[in-house]
């Protein structure tokens, strides 16, 4: 056991370095390998059993002749096959890209033309959608196919189908191609503001980093149960998995459909920790949580944007015994920061400061430090920041700069993440969201962050979900759109929400138009509010009220 395609063989020392990401998995599978590992649909692989699997599904790329650092595309649901397929990947030397399931044809095609994947592990239903658009993907040569009967038939030149069990046959291939941490482990692939995906490259120093500092600072143990709600294809997503294998704790992965889905998981399986973004705990929040799940959920996490505080509120009040945990990151560096749940009575609105080994700076333009409350870009530098976007040098050189202001007698420039958000940090070095800079509305001379709109409209307890944008305006610049949902089970009214937000705000924050919406926000493949949708869907407006100017309230 252990033996190949890059696992060192039993009589190792079992305190063994975990250097690189899949020596994660191999620790825990040798200190305790009948501990559970990953629970699917109440099938649990124990530690033992998943490391073998991901060992020989590591013999079969080898077998199929893949080259090191050559990219295997995972287009799955979340389950077993994806997780072995993943590890397995990097135990033979090569890159795994991990695609989200949601994403049409043409958007997954997009990716496996963008990074030239070699190998596409998919399901045989899957991999039928995905037919038309494969002949353009001149890199690909296997699809292992999952769930498929007998011989799967691809009817592409230069395409051989692959079944599943052939990727689990017992080996005899030589070890696994050598890597290093500085080598490329991942490619992540995030949406941006603006044009095509970009692929995030991650290392396995970044991403094994990345998951001991969480472990850290999340207190993570071997008899945790985590949750994995959130893809596999979002860096906090794929961040349950290795942060529990670092620990030796257990995963439980769900395709959820309703947000009452992942309450009864929570339930069912006993979970200890839970981590979600801010449109999944908005939903989470208005349901009724049963007696007794905080004598289990030890601690719950929001990522991925701002979560407001009337959220908040609702989770504490409903979960008195769980700590709550508010993080930030990029995904361009993994993770960024974290409020101690110690800190959330006194700075309930913070991002809280840096994360264990890394460091959060908040510049100026010019690159120099900003004073305290003064806002600025948050920077971030360490052993996280990734490596760049693939084959996308001009994007990268936007994000990723060398730091300003090293002392002379370094002669390599450090390479620093700039993330484009802006941020103040408080006289105590805790940090707090403004913007994005991409998102800012500028309106009636005024620079207005959608979170603070969208702050104070669910400070009203009207609303069930909301987006705040700028629309363009021929006077104003832009005037902001507030486009909202109903609390569940409650109507809403355009006009009594208006009146809420004027008694909030001051007139240049209002929204010139409110526009009521039935059902969820749109969703990005990460599970984010799509502002970009949402934004498309809007007309310029061209009538609206100069607020704070004709209406004479003092801004």
């Amino acid at each position: 056991m252990f033996s190949a395609a890059g696992f060192p063989s039993p009589s190792m020392d079992a305190m063994l370095s975990t250097v690189l990401l899949h020596e994660l998995l191999l620790h825990s599978a040798m200190t305790a390998p009948d501990a559970p590992a990953v629970t699917y649909r109440r099938q649990t692989l124990r530690y033992g059993e998943l490391a073998a699997a991901a060992e020989r599904f590591a013999d079969g790329l080898l077998r199929l002749g893949v080259a090191r650092g050559e990219r295997v595309g995972i287009y799955l649901e979340k389950r077993h096959e994806f997780v072995v397929a993943a590890f397995g990947a990097l135990a033979a030397g090569t890159v795994f890209v991990p695609i989200n399931p949601i994403l049409k044809a043409e958007q997954v095609a997009y990716i496996l033309r963008d990074c030239n994947v070699r190998v596409l592990v998919s399901s045989a239903p899957r991999l039928a959608g995905l037919m038309p658009a494969l002949p353009a993907c001149h890199d690909l040569r296997h699809a292992v196919v999952i769930d498929g009967e007998g011989e799967v038939a691809v009817d592409v030149p230069g395409l051989a189908a692959v079944p599943w069990p052939a990727m689990q046959e017992e080996g005899g291939s030589p070890r696994g191609h050598r890597v290093i941490d500085e080598d490329l482990a991942a490619i992540l692939y995030t949406s941006g503001s603006t044009g095509r995906p970009k692929g995030v490259m991650l290392s396995h120093r970044n991403m094994t980093t990345g998951a001991k500092s969480v472990a850290q600072y999340l207190e993570n143990r071997s008899s945790d149960t985590l949750l994995a709600a959130l893809p596999l294809s979002f860096d906090a997503g794929f961040s349950q998995l290795t942060t529990a294998f670092h620990t030796g704790a257990r995963v439980v992965l769900i395709n959820y459909l309703l947000p009452k889905d992942v309450l009864d998981a929570v339930v069912r399986e006993r979970v200890t920790g839970l981590t979600a973004v801010p449109p999944l705990w908005i939903r989470l929040a208005q349901l009724r949580w049963p007696q007794g799940v905080g004598e289990h959920l030890r601690y719950f996490a929001n990522t991925g944007g701002h979560m407001p505080l009337e959220t908040l509120k609702a989770l504490r009040a409903a979960l008195p015994g769980s700590k709550p945990y508010l993080m930030y990151g990029l995904t361009e560096a993994f993770r960024a920061t974290y409020l101690p749940p110690e800190e959330v009575d006194r700075r309930p609105d913070s991002i809280g400061k840096a994360i264990p080994n890394a460091e959060v700076l908040v510049l100026r333009a010019d690159g120099s430090v900003c004073a305290d409350n003064e806002p600025g870009e948050l920077v971030q530098r360490g052993a996280l920041v990734g490596m760049g976007y693939w084959n996308d040098p001009e994007k990268t050189a936007e994000r990723y700069r060398p730091l300003p202001g090293r002392e002379a007698g370094f002669v390599r420039p450090e390479v620093a993440v700039f993330s484009g958000d802006t941020v103040r940090r408080d006289e105590a070095g805790f940090l707090y969201f403004i913007g994005r800079r991409d998102e800012m509305i500028k309106t009636s001379g005024y620079r207005v962050s959608p979170t603070e709109v969208e702050e104070g409209a669910y400070a009203t307890e009207l609303v069930g979900e909301c987006a705040a944008l700028g629309v363009e305006h021929p006077v104003l610049g832009q005037a902001i759109v507030l486009i909202a949902t109903p609390r569940d089970g409650d109507a809403l009214d355009e006009a009594t929400l208006l009146a809420a937000c004027k008694a909030r705000f001051p007139a240049y924050m209002v929204p010139s138009q409110i526009v009521v919406r039935t059902g969820p926000l749109p969703r990005n493949p990460n599970g984010k509010i799509d502002r970009r949708r949402l934004a498309e869907e809007c007309t310029p407006l061209s009538r609206v009220r100069e607020r704070g100017v004709r209406e004479g309230e003092e801004t």
